[in-house]
């Protein structure tokens, strides 16, 4: 009879089926909620890492990869594209040619943390820095190709876009599967840890391996960031909406932090939608649109955004691309297709015109 009662502890039914609660705990049916947009990439992490490789295999197989991934591999591939997709600032080239209805490609980044700034006139501005992490042009699929994923083209009609694979922040081989490392296998890139779509005209399509980095965007310009937000688990409704709560002493009983009464009565006695409830709060995707670049380093591909409230923990990834805002998109032709010259030195730090340096005299005294 213990043994019985104890085996049905064990389980929970989930609807129309029984699941055992170690299956609960490995695929999060209570700890996350359902996801919109499913991870499409295949499982990346090897299930088992401790290899018992002596340290003369370990620098043979480092000298494979580099061999296989490294410098050489990436020069090869970009000259094997070129002739496909050239880079180019020629107006006279129609494949090119940059128009403000261009969409180009975005870049991934991870979140590090806030700073104030200061305007010259002595305004302080909150921004948020987001680090730019190794990002490489993994894969080109044009529209054709991509009409036949109808996840990517089932809305604001994507027909007229193609796909553009970018990675960030290289690891391994060793670490990964070898399904994973085939995707990186005719970019000539180092397999990435995070992958990530972007939506880009044909005309703003870019060869596998191009590097991309803090000079893709100006200073002055307006990005959308995209990334998730904080995951809080399962919230009553006073963190979650910010209910004031009830009175802690009067013939108050257990009552302090429920919400009350949630329907109506009478013809009308039901929950009615979108009522707010306890549930799960955070870990979902958001977006926060028109955020200007105030300052850019080029050294640590560091940019400094407008606001602090950009989704998502400190260290967290987040996606960076032309807003879509229709004031404040770009007028001007941008580093089109992106910028892969090396940048010069002696501009480490490139701030906007009206933003005040730290290096630059706060108060500056006349004589007579």
């Amino acid at each position: 009879m213990i043994q019985s009662v104890i085996f049905q502890l064990g389980r929970l039914r989930l609807g129309s089926c029984i699941v055992s609660s170690a299956q609960v705990r490995d695929k999060g049916y209570l700890s996350r909620p359902r996801l919109r947009n499913p991870y499409w990439n295949l499982r990346k992490q090897r299930t088992n890492t401790e290899d018992f490789v002596t340290t003369e295999n370990r620098h043979f197989i480092s000298e494979l990869i580099y061999e296989k991934y490294g410098t050489p591999a990436l020069t090869k591939s970009i000259q094997a594209q070129e002739n496909k997709l050239i880079q180019t600032d020629d107006l006279e080239d129609g494949i090119r040619s940059w128009s403000p209805h261009t969409r180009r490609c975005g870049v991934i980044a991870r979140k590090i943390g806030q700073y104030p700034l200061w305007l010259k006139n002595g305004k302080k501005v909150r921004t948020t820095l987001l680090q730019i992490a190794d990002n490489h042009v993994i894969k080109f699929m044009p529209p054709e190709e991509c009409r036949l994923q109808k996840n990517l083209c089932s809305a604001h009609n994507w027909n007229k876009y193609g796909c553009l694979l970018v990675g960030a922040e290289s690891t391994s081989p060793a670490m990964l599967t070898k399904e994973y490392c085939n995707i990186f296998r005719d970019a000539g890139v180092t397999p990435k840890k995070n992958i990530m779509r972007f939506m880009v005209s044909p005309q703003g399509a870019l060869a596998p391996g191009t590097p991309l980095n803090i000079a893709h965007f100006r200073v002055g310009e307006y990005v959308d960031v995209r990334g998730k937000t904080v995951d809080h688990g399962f919230q009553g409704v006073v963190k979650r909406h910010g209910y004031k709560g009830m009175p802690a002493s009067h013939g108050v009983t257990k009552t302090h932090r429920r919400p009350g009464n949630i329907g109506g009565g009478g013809e009308k006695g039901r929950v009615w939608p979108g009522t707010k409830m306890p549930g799960h709060m955070g870990n979902r995707w958001r977006v926060l649109k028109g955020l200007r670049i105030w300052r850019t380093n080029t050294k640590y591909n560091v940019m400094w955004v407008q606001g602090s409230s950009v989704p998502g923990p400190t260290g967290g990834l987040v996606y960076i691309y032309d807003t879509i805002l229709p004031l404040r998109k770009l007028k001007h032709a941008p580093a089109f297709p992106t910028f892969c010259d090396e940048v010069e030195t002696n501009f480490e730090d490139i701030w906007y015109e009206q933003m005040h340096k730290f290096k630059d005299e706060t108060i500056v005294y006349k004589g007579d």
